[in-house]
């Protein structure tokens, strides 16, 4: 029987040659096949997950193995067809795990523990990828030069702001789906107003990350960044960036009516997961109490459960009140989204 250490050895090789045999790639044997584990693929950092698994693992008995890649996980899944030895995929964001069913690399899943769990608007209506966490793109604000506490996502278009606000490429996965919820919400057109005046706000041309977008409030660049709200937490553990994150206060988009857009961390079932018993097991396993407390707390985010306990870091940044439109539903307006961001040239920066 294989070990843990054996398989991520052959899977790192595997990233680096997909075309190779099955048997090459992986080393996986029959009875591992049959053994009382799970492979996971995981688009999220070990630091962040691997406390669940440890914890599922010590619970359980079941090992967990786990091959971890910033990129390139869906693409090899697809390469390893139905010689594939994962079983789950994990993902940082909901764009991955529509990435993934678009490629036909995960498979339904009818779970009672998941359905009666999860929030319908945070899972995929056919049951391919499921909600584990949530987050929420905020406004950054300078607490030195903005004095409101409240704002809404269709006033960062006004010219108020001209000039004052940073953030990253429009193309990022975090942003289309900020755009696809106002496409969603006020139709095509308003949307490309929208994002043509927010355009021409910005400080610059759209570049870095949300981390980098809080750096430039600090130093005076812009008043406002936008950015997903577990980035506070991780500047708040930098000693070089705590100071970006204690210049600035955050605000819930449209707190007032239709609420905040909110995005997930998530997993699917491997299309052809040899261990589906035991992925399934450690997927029911991730939206218990424990595991939530863990996963959220661990990267300063949101449970996706009503019955898990949000850290006290989390709550102090106020109450959440999320957008109620599904994510599948905005998953289909991403396209349009990505559309627009190149039709107004969002990326060239102001007026361009």
């Amino acid at each position: 029987m294989r070990s843990a250490r054996n398989f991520l050895r052959n899977a790192r090789f595997a990233l680096a040659t997909p075309m190779l045999s099955f048997a090459a790639m992986t080393g996986v044997s029959t009875d591992a096949r049959a053994a009382e584990e799970v492979n996971v693929y995981s688009y999220r950092e070990p630091g962040l997950i691997d406390p669940i698994f440890k914890t599922f693992t010590a619970e359980t008995g079941i090992k967990v193995n786990v091959v971890y890649s910033k990129d390139g996980l869906i693409e090899r899944m697809s390469a390893e067809g139905r010689n594939s030895p994962a079983d789950l995929l994990i993902t940082p964001e909901s764009g991955l795990l529509i990435q993934a069913k678009g490629a036909g690399v995960t498979q339904a899943l009818k779970s009672s523990v998941l359905e009666s769990t999860i929030d319908a608007k945070l899972r995929d209506p056919e049951g391919h990828w499921f909600g584990l966490t949530r987050r929420a793109r905020v406004v950054y604000a300078s607490k030195d030069r903005v004095t409101q506490d409240a704002i809404t996502y269709e006033e960062l278009a006004d010219p108020k702001w001209k000039g004052k606000i940073c953030i990253r490429s429009g193309q990022h996965t975090y942003n289309i789906a900020l755009i696809a919820s106002m496409i969603a919400h006020d139709g095509e057109e308003k949307a490309e107003a929208w994002l043509t005046s927010l355009r021409d706000n910005l400080a610059r041309k759209p570049a870095g990350g949300d981390r980098e977008g809080v750096r430039d409030v600090k130093a005076g660049l812009c008043d406002l960044a936008i950015g997903n709200t577990y980035y506070m937490a991780a500047m708040l553990k930098n000693p070089e960036q705590k100071p970006w994150a204690d210049s600035v206060k955050i605000l819930f988009p449209n707190a007032a009516d239709r609420g905040t857009h909110v995005n997930i961390s998530g997993a699917a079932l491997a299309a052809y997961a040899p261990h589906k018993d035991s992925a399934i097991k450690l997927l029911e396993f991730m939206v218990s109490p424990e595991a939530q407390a863990l996963y959220a707390e661990g990267n300063g985010e949101y449970p996706v459960t009503a019955t898990a306990k949000t850290s006290d870091l989390v709550k102090s940044w106020g109450e959440l009140k999320p957008d109620a439109i599904p994510l599948s539903q905005i998953a289909d307006l991403r396209r349009k989204a990505s559309e627009l961001v190149d039709k107004v040239r969002f990326d060239a920066g102001p007026n361009s």
